[in-house]
């Protein structure tokens, strides 16, 4: 699909209008591709457990959950997970939002291995443990705040048929302390690598001082800062750190529900995607050297990306129906192919290829998860 010119994409994406072209970094006028160093890739998080199992419809209502949603647990869903667990088809895998995105982001990067650096809080025990394994097998150069007093977060995927209900218990996830991990010289050094950097809307219902330092870091030093609005929850009861942080964002994700009340909350008054996604572009921005870009997903519609001033849609990779085996992290994988092209520098047209391609990948397995290798070209 032809889309806005490419030197307009070139331009919003790496904030360089005039490029001395460093050694090692792209010249995006040849299209030669980044030489990727440990650490370009920078995610901050809630790192959870995730335990998926097909479910039944008496399942989601004992717990009242709808079938396609993601939220918090409440003391009511404490038995959820007792049960959860004990189905027959249980399956394990690391997760959270962030984590997810930099592990499939590594995924399609393959070499070298830790290019994408993650943060996030985990609990000193047996889940902990697998987190940290799964994280080394999936080469994420994950450093995570330990601490013993609550444990590993978990996140239990309901499925059934094509949807999945999200209910996470942050848990560990919940205790992230920016002082205790972030501000620790090691640990900002290694934050200060980056050139992009991307943290998931949910983290702002733990740690939003950790996020604005981050943003404002990449902010300072043209850096690109990445955003997704997460959940519809995010938008309605977290509004405040969100707009707090809007400023510095230079690519928010989202898909179509989470725009829609996004868009209702801030007084849009608009329900089309493309004029929420313009809309959102213009909001108060602190680098004007870069220009925002929105990219919202819809399911199997096209996406919505804003080129230039306009909204321009990108037709997703068609997949058969019957192909589709759990859509739970779909968003998250299309970050996560986003972000390799990006990190490499490659234009908006691309970027958002390789996440239809990413998630094209994860809707036809089980989970977050994908096979050895990408074939993506």
């Amino acid at each position: 699909m032809k889309v806005a010119s490419a030197g307009l994409q070139r331009e919003q994406l790496s904030g360089k209008t005039n490029k001395n072209v460093h050694d090692g970094e792209a010249n995006m006028s040849t299209g030669k591709t980044t030489l990727l160093s440990e650490n370009t890739l920078f995610g901050m998080g809630n790192p959870l457990l995730d335990i998926s199992a097909v479910v039944d419809k008496d399942f989601l209502d004992k717990f009242g959950l709808k079938p396609n949603d993601q939220i918090l647990a409440e003391d009511k869903h404490k038995a959820l997970f007792d049960e959860i667990v004990k189905k027959s088809n249980v399956e394990y895998h690391a997760g959270g939002s962030t984590q997810n995105s930099v592990k499939i982001a590594q995924w399609m990067i393959q070499k070298p291995h830790k290019v994408a650096t993650f943060f996030g809080c985990i609990g000193s025990d047996h889940f902990g443990e697998i987190l940290k394994k799964k994280a080394e097998e999936a080469h994420v150069d994950a450093h995570y705040y330990e601490q013993n007093v609550v444990p590993t977060g978990t996140c239990a995927a309901c499925i059934t048929g094509d949807n999945r209900s999200l209910v996470a218990n942050l848990a560990a996830a919940n205790c992230y302390k920016k002082e205790k991990h972030l501000d620790l010289d090691s640990n900002w050094e290694l934050a200060k690598k980056a050139r992009v950097y991307y943290i998931a809307g949910f983290f702002l219902t733990v740690s939003p001082e950790s996020i604005l330092k981050v943003a404002k870091h990449a902010s300072d030093n043209n850096k690109i800062f990445c955003m997704n609005l997460s959940a519809p929850f995010i938008s309605q009861f977290f509004k405040q750190p969100l707009m707090e942080i809007m400023p510095y964002v230079d690519i928010l994700f989202g898909n179509e529900t989470e725009a829609a009340t996004f868009a209702k909350e801030l007084g849009f008054e608009t329900d089309d995607i493309g004029e929420i996604a313009k809309k959102t572009q213009t909001l108060p921005k602190a680098n004007t050297k870069r220009q925002r870009v929105v990219v919202f997903t819809q399911g199997k519609d096209d996406t919505v990306a804003t080129v230039g001033d306009r909204a321009t849609m990108f037709p997703v990779l068609d997949i058969d129906q019957n192909d589709i085996v759990d859509t739970n992290g779909a968003g998250d994988a299309f970050v996560g192919g986003f972000l390799s092209a990006l990190v490499q520098e490659q234009v908006l047209e691309e970027c958002i290829r390789a996440g239809h391609y990413a998630a094209n990948i994860i809707i036809r397995r089980v989970g977050c998860t994908f096979p050895e290798k990408p074939d993506f070209h």
